[in-house]
């Protein structure tokens, strides 16, 4: 049996889930998405994507056809229906099909999309060595143009810099701010560790605040890891202790190479390893 997507109250064969070419998402980005993961039949913090989804929906005046509750069941049947456990949820919900002007209220009826597959967002083996990343010269969005939280289906300016990444034959690239401090990578935020002290940017950098990221400074927590959220330089980037990125498909995985610069000895640090593993029992043990 292949692959079913919900779209719209109705589930169809991969090949056969279409929108119209008239949909403001295609035209213009006009929508807002999630990635969700499940593990072992259970997905893992859906409450926090749900409420995510709902207010990146509030914030650009995007009114879900569908209740919290009733978007959980969207999510829950899509992966029995494709018998998956272990899977990647991507969760959409756009403008809708309208006419060619930008005007959202020329599109009725919002659309909802399910999709639940499987994902690899680096090999395997990169989990054990670590990624190279450079920094793009793409900067990220300002805080005045568009809110950092709103995790939208525009991502051209995250393309462009994950475009520079791949030119460069790197994975992934880091993205400054307006004001040339780190915000985050193209797809996952970015933590760093300096003296015994777990550091990421915070969200006035202009960052989105990933699930997995929040995640990660729980389990620092309960750790007594030290965690500050503030303004992150490249330098402090060049001479970090360790480096790792954290995100729903790239779950936590270590960085030993920035721009050419060796992080620590090339190696993932014992604070990345540690907060990976803890990680990794998190996400089999806790539920929805």
């Amino acid at each position: 049996m292949g692959l079913k997507v919900y779209v719209d109250g109705e589930y169809y064969e991969k090949d056969e889930a279409k929108i119209s070419v008239f949909d403001h998402g295609l035209l213009y980005g006009d929508g807002v998405f999630e990635g969700i993961r499940s593990y072992s039949g259970r997905v893992f913090r859906m409450d926090a994507h749900i409420d995510r989804l709902y207010n990146s929906a509030k914030a650009i005046m995007l009114d879900i056809p569908a209740t919290p509750d009733q978007m959980k069941k969207i999510i829950t049947d899509t992966l029995e229906i494709n018998n998956l456990s272990d899977a990647y949820v991507r969760l959409i919900a756009t403008r809708g099909c309208g006419t060619l002007g930008l005007g959202p209220d020329r599109c009725p009826s919002p659309s909802i999309i399910c999709i639940a597959d499987f994902i690899a967002l680096y090999p395997k083996e990169l989990y054990e060595s670590g990624l190279e990343v450079v920094t793009a010269s793409t900067r990220r969005i300002s805080l005045g143009t568009l809110y950092p939280q709103v995790k939208s289906l525009n991502y051209l300016n995250n393309i462009l810099a994950k475009t520079e990444a791949l030119n460069s034959g790197c994975s992934e690239a880091i993205m400054l701010n307006a004001n040339g401090a780190v915000a985050e990578c193209t797809g996952d935020n970015i933590f760093i560790v300096k003296g015994g002290r777990l550091i990421t940017p915070d969200v006035s950098s202009g960052i989105l605040e990933g699930i997995t990221r929040e995640a990660v400074i729980e389990l620092a927590g309960k750790e007594g890891i030290p965690v500050e959220e503030r303004t992150v330089s490249r330098y402090e980037t060049f001479t970090a202790d360790e480096c790792f990125l954290t995100g729903t498909a790239a779950e936590v995985i270590s960085v030993i190479k920035i721009d050419q610069r060796l992080i620590a000895d090339g190696k993932p640090g014992p604070m990345t390893k540690l907060l990976h593993e803890r990680f990794n029992e998190l996400v089999r043990n806790e539920g929805a």
